[in-house]
This record gives structure tokens, sequence and C-alpha cells, in this order.
């Protein structure tokens, strides 16, 4: 018997499907995962407080196999997986349409100024105007990161009428490479972010680029808050040097109330809210695991596998 150790919050939807040489544990807390972790050889230790997984996996040294809902794998000790022979596999692209129709959402709600209507409507006052009447149509994206959330931005703002050019690490069919963006990121009204975090991401948007930005152009990162220099992108802000940014991500989470951020001009902060779970997510979540199982068994590809090396 093999031994899987397991989030009960999935125990309903995996548990009839699983093999007989699986033996499954379930884990409802931190203290039960850390109590069962030493004997995992398949290990889904998720938590959004990664401070009781990250102490699972130190103890897991049985571990070959950790499956992980997040399609983000940095918090995890990667050298360590390696230097254990763990194999990795992520939520990849199973996030990708909750994540795309919230970005999509929040840039609708930019350009037609909704947030104004949503406070007059608090107000219970009759808005005369919005403070922003603008559309998507004809407008102009970068998106930097063509994965599955970036490619599922980019067919969701195409079918809007906006123009989208992919940034990613192969210049091809009309993408900007790694080389190419920075000279044209005055070419656009929206930069989104949705590349995965890895070192080489880590302050890629500063000062210099938040400059060259046209200074009505929209920030909008869905990828990892240490992609931008937050310090820079509040004076950009103040000194209207840019449109407007939206922020799913920040450093910290969360933010306290007296934070810098909350005073930025234009901005629209969406507490990390964009890849939550949905029911269509968890039932895809728990068939990808099953179909999975067997693949592991067999020693065949698996899906959605990381590249420890990459991180992603």
């Amino acid at each position: 018997m093999t031994i899987a150790v397991l989030p009960g919050v999935y125990r309903e939807m995996i548990e009839p499907g699983l093999p007989d040489w699986v033996e499954a544990h379930f884990w409802e807390n931190g203290e039960e995962l850390k109590a069962l972790a030493p004997q995992a050889e398949i290990g889904w230790f998720d938590m959004f407080d990664k401070t009781d997984a990250l102490a699972a996996l130190e103890r897991a040294d049985k571990l070959k196999w950790l499956n992980s809902q997040f399609a983000g794998v940095d918090w995890m000790p990667l050298d360590l997986l390696a230097e254990r022979g763990v194999r990795l596999t992520n939520g990849a692209g199973i996030n990708a349409n909750a994540v795309a129709e919230f970005a999509v959402m929040t840039m609708l709600a930019e350009a037609r100024g909704y947030a104004d209507l949503i406070r007059a409507h608090d107000r219970k006052e009759w808005a005369k105007w919005p403070s922003s009447m603008r559309e998507l149509k004809g407008s102009r994206a970068l998106i930097m990161g063509y994965g599955e959330i970036g490619s599922t931005i980019g067919r969701l703002l195409t079918a809007f009428g906006v123009e989208v050019t992919p940034m990613r690490r192969s210049a091809r069919d009309g993408a900007l490479g790694p080389g190419e963006w920075r000279a044209r990121l005055g070419d656009f009204d929206y930069v989104v972010l949705s590349m995965p975090g890895t070192p080489e991401t880590a302050g890629m948007i500063g000062k210099a680029e938040l400059a060259a930005m046209k200074p009505e152009a929209v920030l909008v990162n869905y990828a990892r808050a240490d992609i931008v220099d937050q310090r820079a992108l509040a004076d950009a802000l103040h000194g209207g040097r840019l449109g407007g940014a939206i922020l799913d991500l920040t450093d910290p989470e969360p933010i306290d109330p007296d934070h810098y951020l909350w005073e930025c001009p234009n901005i629209r902060i969406t507490m990390h809210m964009a890849g939550l779970p949905t029911p269509q997510m968890r039932e895809e979540t728990a068939r990808r695991f099953l179909a999975n199982c067997q693949a592991w068994k067999d020693g065949a590809a698996l899906t959605a596998e990381v590249d420890l090396a990459l991180g992603y």
C-alpha cells in the first residue's frame, strides 16, 4: 500500500475514486498535517497560510509525489524537493478561466468607473456621471506571461475588441521576447502581469518601466506581488505619471489599514481574490489528481508536472 496524506476538504470528491493501492489519511488542520506528513509517499499539503504546510514538507522525508491545487509553487522548497527526488504537480490551468474572468471584470470596472456607481449606491445617491467612461474596444494590452492564465485573459480581451500583444520567453507569432518588451511599453493602454513568480521576475516592473508606460496606462497584476516595485508604483500614481493600477497581489498580505498603497489615487486592490477556488475548479482539481494517481503508479508523465529547476 502507498500512503497518501490528503486534504479533508477534498475527501468527498476523491475518496470514492482512489485506487485500491492507496491508503489515504485525510488532514483537517495544520497540526494533523504535520503529524501525518512523515508517513506520506503521496502528499497534498495546500494551505493558504503556508507556515504549517512548510513545516510538514520538512518532515515528509518519505515523499515521492507532491500535488498542489495552486498554480504558483514559489512558496515551496523546490531545492529540497529536487534533492529528495520528489515529483511535483500543480494546478496550472485549472484556475485560468476564473482568474481571467476576474481580471477582465476589474479592467472593465476600471474603464467604466464602476466603483463610483457602487459607492453612490451605498450612499443611496443617484450618480450623475462616473469618473471614467472608456471602452475596452480599441485599446492595446501587453500581456506579460502567456501561459494558461495569460492566454485566457488574452482570448477574453480579444473578444472585447482589445489588440493583445503577448510577452513570453520565445518571440513567435507576434509575441515580444524577453529583450523586446521594455522598448515597447509606451505602446500599450494596459500592461497585464500573469507570469509565474521566479527569481528572474522579481522587481521586473520598477521605476524605469513605469516611467516608460503611457501616463494614462493601467498596470494590472495577477502574477506575483514582488514583480512590481510597490514604492515606485505609489510614486508614479501620486505623481500622475500612470493612469491607474489593479493589484490582486500585495506585499505583505493583508496590508494594514494605514499602508501607503491604500492612499494611492486610481488604485484598485482586490485582496488576492481572483484565484479562490470555485466549485468548478475544485471538481477539476479532484479529477486531475485521480487521473495522475495511475500515471504516477506507472511512472508515466503527470499532468501539470513542475520543472523544479525552472519553478513552473
